[in-house]
């Protein structure tokens, strides 16, 4: 199945909901950090969840940055999303891999750690970006997500994450929903949802039977759901050799200068995508002219 967003408007018009088949998206992440299978779905469920959180709360260019800091041994998780459809991100340590917890599925509470906090940071191109931080309530990350919703954005919300890691690492699927409430909701509508909500079955397993987003939120509406929008979704990092060029201009010069009479050139990696960029002793005179043409 390719990966797809849905965006629609369910339950006789009192919630928003979201669906995402997002498996190529987490395996192309997965292949770039070489995580191992605790490590895929921490960082699988983050660019899900950040994905959902950036189509529900985003519009436009503008762009937002989610970091989640537990005391687990991946470390902490970076992932940068927009509005429309593309995420990036990386974790500290990509080689972990758990014990199965209780359930038979992976730890993600323990590889994230269940204390410390998950930071939200907004740019919406005009005045300061603006960050909403929330401490960890679960580790599993979709209640955390939901927890960052309903305390900074004010949204009650229902988010599920769901990465499933074949036992060679591969990403065998991953998707998630997230449900808004909307001000006109009734109480009796909010508490069939709920129950839904502790019956469904993991989103893995739907995307595993083959279901789609669209089934998937028929399912915890009852079919009741008008799609709004359906767009396509990938991991996809817009780093490039002029953008370290410019980083390294801002560099002092001494420093720049040591690159090229010790080292002789040097390599940039971007810990967002893994890509690698050599700058040769010429390219590093180059940005140093350019650098101190400038000012």
């Amino acid at each position: 199945m390719e990966d797809y967003l849905v965006k629609s408007i369910a339950g006789n018009e009192m919630f928003r909901a979201y669906a995402v088949s997002a498996t190529a998206m987490v395996s192309e992440a997965q292949q770039r950090h070489d995580t191992w299978s605790a490590a895929s779905a921490a960082l699988g469920r983050s660019l899900v969840g950040t994905l959902l959180l950036a189509s529900s709360v985003l519009k436009g260019d503008e762009k937002l940055t989610v970091k989640i800091n537990g005391n687990g041994p991946v470390g902490g998780i970076v992932v940068d999303g927009n509005a429309n459809g593309t995420v990036k991100g990386y974790l500290q340590h990509p080689h972990v891999h758990l014990p199965l917890n209780d359930q038979h599925k992976i730890d993600v509470r323990a590889a994230v750690g269940s204390e410390g906090f998950l930071a939200v940071t907004k740019d919406q191109g005009v005045g300061d970006p603006f960050t909403g931080q929330v401490p960890l309530v679960s580790g599993e990350l979709g209640e955390d997500f939901t927890y960052y919703l309903a305390q900074s954005e004010q949204i009650p919300s229902a988010v599920g994450l769901s990465v499933f890691v074949n036992e060679d690492n591969s990403i065998g699927v991953a998707g998630g929903f997230l449900v808004q409430v909307l001000p006109n909701a009734t109480d009796e509508a909010i508490d069939s949802l709920e129950t839904k909500l502790k019956d469904m079955p993991l989103v893995s397993k739907l995307l595993r039977d083959g279901k789609t987003p669209e089934d998937i939120l028929a399912l915890l509406f009852d079919g009741d759901v008008k799609v709004l929008d359906k767009m396509p979704v990938k991991f996809e990092c817009d780093c490039s050799k002029e953008r370290f060029a410019d980083s390294l201009a801002a560099l002092p010069k001494a420093e720049v200068q040591a690159m090229i009479d010790e080292d002789h050139g040097a390599t940039a990696v971007c810990h967002f995508c893994g890509n690698e960029y050599h700058f040769s002793e010429a390219d590093l005179k180059a940005v140093l002219a350019h650098a101190h043409g400038q000012h």
